[in-house]
């Protein structure tokens, strides 16, 4: 039996001062029947709780950990920055150089703006898509996750076509209903709401492949029939890749795919392990953005040197080191030995991957959009992520989540992955 009594404890302590004993949903474990751990240290693929259990880490921070944990490269250029100041609330250097690069690495992006999460990047997108387009109305897709923003916590009501509903508590009705939600990769359902309402239709947005629904792919042609209804009716088109830009590909799924969004939602990688955030786009739409034109966006700490420095140093040492191509061999690598482990038990349960990003589905058959994702085995999945921790592998607490390999995973992590994947299965189906 694994020892986690001090994170136990330390979890008890946390509910008493913190609601859920966390500050963001997700890490209470809730979705396992279970409660965190907490980390004393990350380094490389590793991380190690607070009562010295060793752990292979497959969430990387929920993705920025491209590198791995605590890269040199990016704590020397964090430390370097902050010896320099922290903050300046007035322009830096570092600001042009990542815009540059920025730039440089995403096909569509004539201009950007950096922020501070992903959540304040799709807001500003989509405030900006609504400024420029003088129209009011959005479409989202059901299982693609764009941050707390009131507009965007909405849930589907009965039907293809619908008008959105509150998903959370303290989100005007006024605001859903601007949002109306389609099923992914349904085209069809997407066409009705353009015939019934596309002069009012400021934009869609979407995760072109969903990764808060596991990892979900497009259908063939389905990315392209978004990108032309848009330009048919005058709306924008707005990737969010917070999660898959400069990680499933250097110009992200927009490069894999070919297609070219009028803005996108960044994040994650890009600041190196600290909080940042950034949209771009076409240079005429990014000009409507104060102080040039008339749609509000600001923030302090937008842009500060530190979080400039540690983006900057991962995208460099991802160039040097030729970083896509080799994760995708580390990523081949994975999945053979996670197939060959389905196989040895007779489970053809459905494995995506693209690039470093991967979800093991608890269920057989084509997943399409987060419909079939509710079809999954949920108990399957949490005897199976508990037993696959017993054997020192942290996969995503939660079958909606993605996973994220590194360029730190080596092929000693792989070989014990391939371990701990066989027990995570045994305990799930014995």
């Amino acid at each position: 039996m694994i020892d986690r009594s001090l994170s136990n404890k330390l979890f008890r302590r946390a509910k008493e001062l913190i609601p859920g004993g966390v500050n963001s949903p997700v890490r209470a474990f809730r979705s396992v029947d279970g409660e965190p751990f907490f980390v004393r240290r990350a380094r490389g693929s590793k991380i190690w709780d607070v009562d010295g259990n060793e752990m292979i880490d497959y969430v990387g921070t929920w993705g920025p950990a491209i590198l791995g944990h605590a890269p040199s490269c990016v704590v020397d250029a964090v430390t370097r920055a902050a010896k320099e100041g922290v903050s300046f609330g007035i322009p830096n250097p570092h600001e042009i150089e990542i815009a540059q690069m920025i730039c440089d690495f995403v096909p569509s992006v004539e201009k950007v703006r950096m922020v501070n999460s992903g959540t304040e990047a799709t807001m500003t997108a989509i405030r900006l898509a609504r400024g420029f387009t003088g129209r009011d109305k959005i479409i989202k897709f059901e299982g693609c996750y764009h941050g707390h923003v009131d507009s965007l916590l909405v849930a589907a009501g009965s039907g293809a076509l619908t008008l959105g509903q509150p998903d959370s508590a303290g989100v005007p009705a006024e605001f859903a209903a601007l949002t109306t939600i389609l099923p992914y990769n349904q085209p069809e359902a997407v066409e009705k709401a353009f015939e019934e309402d596309g002069e009012n239709i400021a934009a869609i947005i979407l995760e072109p492949y969903p990764a808060n629904a596991g990892l979900v792919f497009p259908k063939e042609g389905y990315l392209q029939f978004l990108r032309d209804i848009t330009e048919k009716y005058g709306a924008l088109l707005i990737f969010d890749e917070v999660m898959t830009g400069f990680r499933v590909a250097r110009g992200g799924v927009q490069e894999l795919e070919g297609i070219t969004p009028d803005l996108t939602a960044m994040g994650k990688v890009i600041g190196g392990g600290l909080p940042v955030g950034a949209f771009g786009g076409r240079a005429d739409i990014m000009d409507y953005l104060a102080p040039v034109g008339p749609v509000y966006q600001a923030g302090t700490l937008s842009g500060n040197p530190l979080a400039m420095s540690a983006g900057l140093a991962q995208l460099r040492e991802m160039e040097a080191q030729k970083g896509w191509e080799r994760l995708e061999t580390i990523g081949q690598s994975m999945e053979a030995g996670v197939r060959e482990c389905l196989n040895k038990i007779g489970k053809n349960l459905t494995f995506h991957r693209v690039g470093s990003m991967f979800c093991l589905f608890f269920m057989e058959g084509e997943i399409w959009n987060v419909d079939d994702v509710k079809r999954c085995d949920f108990d399957a999945f949490t005897k199976f992520f508990w037993g696959a921790l017993d054997a020192g592998v942290y996969f995503a607490p939660s079958q909606y989540e993605a996973g994220f390999i590194s360029l730190a995973h080596t092929a000693d992590d792989m070989e014990k992955t391939v371990t701990a994947t066989a027990a995570g299965l045994k305990a799930a189906f014995g």
